[in-house]
């Protein structure tokens, strides 16, 4: 557990706490890509989990890369490396072909796996599809 400024725990961010997000109450634009829109379950894994960036960098590939362009839905993948240092953010289409692939040199994200959909310029979690 994390300790907080004020001295209170922070649990962090918990694959177990994930499946709990089924649908979305609330639809957050992103501030620099605001033709994007995300959910509650994405806005829970970018607070707990540190994972701003994570968000960023999707919405910054969704944007930039004529791959992705016209695709109906993407599943966006980002994989820790067994090292325990960086990992790999991909992405495939409806049908499991791939469309991009990064290596993460440095990252300090929290779960070994996490999945995101991305479809009607939404990005939520496998759980509020």
């Amino acid at each position: 557990m994390n300790i907080t400024e004020n001295g209170y725990t922070e649990k962090g961010l918990c694959e177990q706490d994930l499946r709990y997000f089924t649908g979305s109450e609330t639809w957050y634009r992103h501030s620099l890509f605001r033709k994007y829109l995300y959910t509650d379950g994405v806005q829970y894994v970018a607070e707990k989990g540190g994972a701003y960036w994570l968000i960023d960098k999707i919405f910054a590939c969704q944007s930039c890369l004529a791959a992705l362009a016209g695709q109906e839905f993407i599943l966006w993948e980002l994989t820790l490396n067994a090292e325990g240092q960086g990992a790999t953010l991909s992405c495939t289409d409806g049908n499991c072909n791939p469309l991009y692939s990064e290596e993460i040199h440095v990252t300090d994200f929290p779960l070994k796996i996490i999945k995101f959909y991305f479809c009607n310029d939404t990005l939520l979690l496998p759980s509020e599809y």
